[in-house]
Parts: structure tokens; C-alpha cells; sequence
């Protein structure tokens, strides 16, 4: 039997009957939240390792901590979005994501720090995808690309602003404060969300598949536990093995269960769709691509370059502005011609860019940077745009928050994943270059220092001292360091073609309207 479900009383079912433009600032807001965060802690991440004593390894986890979170939770916060409501869901996401902003100002440990970013990504991971349901919920299909554009350009301005704001308060007055940022941009999402939102909900309030919940949390886990682990355990260690293992297991489980239960968490029907499909698996390479490789530039501004964490921001500001300039371009261009030439093309172009940063030299100028970085702006904004397109817009509507969480989900196991893998190519490229580069002066360096001195390479810092000896210590790491960088472009360049090509396969989404939600 087929039912109508209605929502509340100011939020009339189908799509383009809310308040399109009002709600497009609404979640926005909230999602410029997520964007500063990002951007300012890569600013902030090399006074943390100073002033904390953080390792490599610490770093990597204050991005992958956060990371494993979202990965692990977005699938069935898209789930709780899409049964209890989109807005209730939102606006929860942002409250606990600003109040945790405030606790890791607070914090005193990298391990405190650590923790509460998990915390931060469980609760970043209510927010997204119920962001992209609203919009969905909110704009008409044929006024949905451009919405995407301008929504992609609002948080191109926000991340535009990310480097030079995390700059000017890193340097003038502490890394903490780079978190303290986001209370006020919180209150004001949770303020005017409030206010503006309409509640949609696309299934009539059921229970949670608890069981499909622990299965693919589990299984989730596992994966990306092994990818950040395997550097330091070794891709052949046991430890490694046994977690992949798991993760086989534990998402067999699932996928059977998915597809025995009465109302499943992931309907496995969502992937009958081809572009749903080859859309998750884009995602996910261009979130390696583009995450893995960007983890390091700040390394090479601030460790070999020496600029201070605001010059910094504002090296890096060509690409965040570019996007300003892009994301609507973007949503003009999947509407004229479609997801699959204007994402082939802007993968690309990305290829190039990556390919442009794997020739940069120590004494890179802003022209070096600034031309890839404008290209990589023009590259990935047709991607973040139409993945909405080709994911979210292929999926039944009753469905829009699972698969904004799919979206989501996916960019952030490939973040983690480009992270891991490409941190472990960097490290091992500075080991095994590290001795060259030290030439005779490699006989001065005694060998429980040698492990020192690479891991302060991995990051492009230099060891301390005065000297000849110093010197020699300093060119060498700085070296090695853009040895490690230059490869892993090299490999993201490999990714962003591969993803090219993968784009070649998808197709636009349904282009429905208007219709009222019911469930079967």
C-alpha cells in the first residue's frame, strides 16, 4: 500500500516548496563552520606539534581522527536525517559541533585534542549530509545545479578566508583560538537555522537498524583504522592483515543483512544505480587525491620555506578564492552540459595541477603555487557541485539523506585514505633519499639520531644547532622532504586521471519535481 508522508505544518512535502534561497544560507552557515575548521587547523597544525610535542603520527590523527568519525557516522546520520527530520538532525550537528570547537580550545594534550576531534567529526557528520537533503527538499531539480554552484562559492569564501584568519590568530595569538572560532559562527547557524529552515522528512518516523548501525560502524572502523595504522605497523604486518580482514567480514555481514532486514539502513537498491555508484567511488578518489597531497603543503611553506603561519594562509588563498570563482561556473556548465564532461574535465585539470606541484622546488616563488593552486580551483569545483548531481540526485528522494551521507562518507574515507597512504610515501621516500642528500656528513650523524632526524624531515623541519654540521642537517631534510612531496603528487596526478576517467561514465539525475514524498 502506498502512503502519503506529511511533515510539519510550515514544511510542505515535495521539492521547491520551502524556502530556497533562506535555506541555502541556512546550511550554509553551518557547513562554513566545517570549512574553517579544516583550513585553519592545517594552518595550525605545525605550532600544535611544537607546542604540544606532537609526532608525525599525533598530526596525521588530528586529521584522521576526525576523518574516521565522519567516515564511520555520516551513512547513519544521513539515516536519523532522513527518519527524524533533516532540520531537527542539522541543527543538532551544529550545536554539538560548536561546543566541541570550544572543549578543544580548552584541551592541554594532543591526546585530549585527538579525542575531542573524533567528537567533532561525529557530530560534523549530523550536519552534512542533512545539508544537502534540505537544499534537495528546498529547490526545484532544474534550479538545483545553480544552487549548488552558489553554495559551493559561499564556502569557497569561507575557506577562501580559513588561511588568513587561522594565520592572523595563530601568530597574534595561539592555535586554540583557531577552534574558539567556530562558538560564534555556530550560535549564528543555530540562530538564524532556527529560524529559517523548514523541517523535511522523507520516511515516516520507524526505528534504526541498531544492527546495520554496529555492522558497518565496525566494518568502517576496521578500514580505516588499517589505512593509518599501516605505515607505522607495515602494510604485511599481522596487525594490518587482521584489521582488513575484519573489514571484509564485518561489511559481508552487513551487506547481508541489508539485504534480509525489513528496513535497512543502506537500501542496497540505492546502488543498482550506476553513476550512485561510480559517483561513491569518484568521491573517493578525489578526496585522496586532493586531501593526501594538501596535508603537506603546509609542511613545505612552514618548515622549509620558514613563512609564518599568516603568510602561510595567504599562500595558499588562490586556491580557496578560485573556488569563489568556480563553484558557480560549475553549476552553470553541469547544467548546460551535463555531470560527465564537466567532471571528466575538471578532474583533469586537477591532474594537471598536481602534476605543476610535483615540479616545485625548494625555492618555489607565489607564481609557482598561486597557478596550480587557481587550476586546482577550477578542477575540483565541478566535482564537489556535481556530486550532488550524480548521487544525491540519482537517489529516490525518500532516500536523499542516506545517499548525502554516502557522498559524504566516501570523500572522507578517501581523505583518510589519501592521508595514510600518501604520509607513508612521503616517509618512506625521505628514508630512503635522507642518506643521499647527507652525502660524507652522513658519517657525523650517530644512528639513534638518524630516526630523529627523518622524522623531521617527514615534515620539512630542520634539526636544531648552529653550524656547518646544522646547515648540511638543514639542506638535507629540506631536501628529502621535497623528494617525498614530489612523489606523492606524482601519485595523486596518477588518481585525479584515473578519476577523469571514471567521470566519463556517469549521467545526470532524475529530473523530478514537485511530487509528493510516499513510501511503499
Amino acid at each position: 500500500m502506498t502512503q502519503a508522508v506529511s511533515v510539519d505544518a510550515d514544511a510542505p512535502p515535495g521539492r521547491g516548496q520551502g524556502r530556497p534561497w533562506l535555506t541555502l544560507l541556512a546550511v550554509s552557515l553551518g557547513v562554513i563552520m566545517v570549512m574553517l575548521d579544516g583550513t585553519v587547523v592545517a594552518i595550525a597544525n605545525p605550532v600544535i606539534q611544537v607546542e604540544l610535542k606532537a609526532t608525525l603520527s599525533d598530526l596525521q590523527w588530528v586529521t584522521s581522527g576526525y576523518l574516521l568519525a565522519l567516515a564511520v557516522f555520516l551513512i547513519t546520520a544521513g539515516k536519523l536525517g532522513d527518519l527524524f527530520g533533516h532540520k531537527r538532525v542539522f541543527l543538532a550537528g551544529v550545536a554539538g559541533f560548536a561546543l566541541t570547537s570550544l572543549a578543544i580550545g580548552l584541551s592541554s594534550s594532543v591526546g585530549m585534542l585527538i579525542a575531542l576531534r573524533v567528537l567533532q567529526g561525529l557530530f560534523g557528520a549530523l550536519l552534512q549530509p542533512a545539508a544537502l537533503a534540505l537544499l534537495r527538499s528546498a529547490f526545484p531539480a532544474e534550479r538545483l545545479n545553480m544552487a549548488m554552484g552558489a553554495w559551493g562559492a559561499i564556502i569557497g569564501l569561507s575557506s577562501a578566508g580559513g588561511p588568513i584568519i587561522g594565520g592572523l590568530l595563530v601568530e597574534n595569538v595561539s592555535w586554540q583560538s583557531v577552534f574558539f572560532v567556530n562558538v560564534p559562527v555556530g550560535a549564528a547557524a543555530l540562530a538564524f537555522g532556527l529560524w529559517a529552515l523548514r523541517e523535511s522528512r522523507a520516511q515516516a518516523l520507524s526505528r534504526v537498524d541498531w544492527l546495520g548501525v554496529l555492522l558497518l560502524s565496525v566494518a568502517m572502523f576496521d578500514l580505516v583504522w588499517a589505512i593509518i595504522k599501516a605505515p607505522s605497523w607495515g602494510w604485511g604486518d599481522v596487525r594490518t592483515l587482521a584489521f582488513l580482514a575484519a573489514t571484509v567480514v564485518f561489511g559481508a555481514l552487513f551487506v547481508f543483512w541489508q539485504s534480509r532486514v525489513r528496513e535497512p539502513l543502506l537500501p542496497l537498491s540505492l546502488f543498482r544505480n550506476a553513476s550512485v555508484s561510480i559517483g561513491t567511488v569518484l568521491m573517493i578518489l578525489m578526496a585522496f587525491s586532493m586531501f593526501g597531497a594538501m596535508f603537506f603543503l603546509t609542511f613545505f611553506f612552514q618548515g622549509v620555506h620558514g613563512l609564518t603561519p599568516l603568510d602561510s594562509g595567504l599562500r595558499m588563498l588562490p586556491m580557496s578564492a578560485g573556488m569563489i570563482v568556480a563553484s558557480p561556473i560549475a553549476g552553470l556548465l553541469i547544467g548546460k552540459l551535463g555531470p560527465k564532461i564537466t567532471i571528466a574535465g575538471g578532474m583533469v585539470i586537477s591532474a594537471v595541477a598536481m602534476f605543476l606541484m610535483s615540479r616545485l622546488s625548494v625555492e618555489a616563488a607565489f607564481a609557482d603555487t598561486a597557478i596550480p593552486f587557481v587550476l586546482l580551483a577550477f578542477g575540483l569545483s565541478p566535482v564537489f557541485v556535481g556530486a550532488t548531481e550524480i548521487i544525491v540526485g540519482n537517489a529516490p528522494e525518500e532516500l536523499s539523506g542516506v545517499a548525502g551521507g554516502v557522498q559524504n562518507s566516501a570523500m572522507q574515507v578517501g581523505g583518510a585514505l589519501g592521508t595514510a597512504i600518501l604520509g607513508a610515501i612521503v616517509s618512506a621516500r625521505v628514508a630512503d633519499v635522507l642518506p643521499g642528500h647527507l652525502g660524507p656528513a652522513a658519517a657525523a650523524v650517530p644512528p639513534e639520531q638518524m630516526g630523529l632526524l627523518e622524522a623531521a624531515a617527514s615534515v620539512g623541519a630542520a634539526p636544531p644547532g648552529t653550524g656547518p654540521l646544522a646547515k648540511v642537517l638543514a639542506d638535507a631534510s629540506h631536501l628529502s622532504f621535497m623528494d617525498g612531496l614530489h612523489l606523492g603528487f606524482l601519485v595523486s596526478t596518477a588518481v585525479a586521471l584515473l578519476a577523469a576517467a571514471l567521470a566519463l561514465f556517469v549521467r545526470a539525475g532524475r529530473k523530478t519535481e514537485g511530487a509528493p514524498v510516499h513510501l511503499g
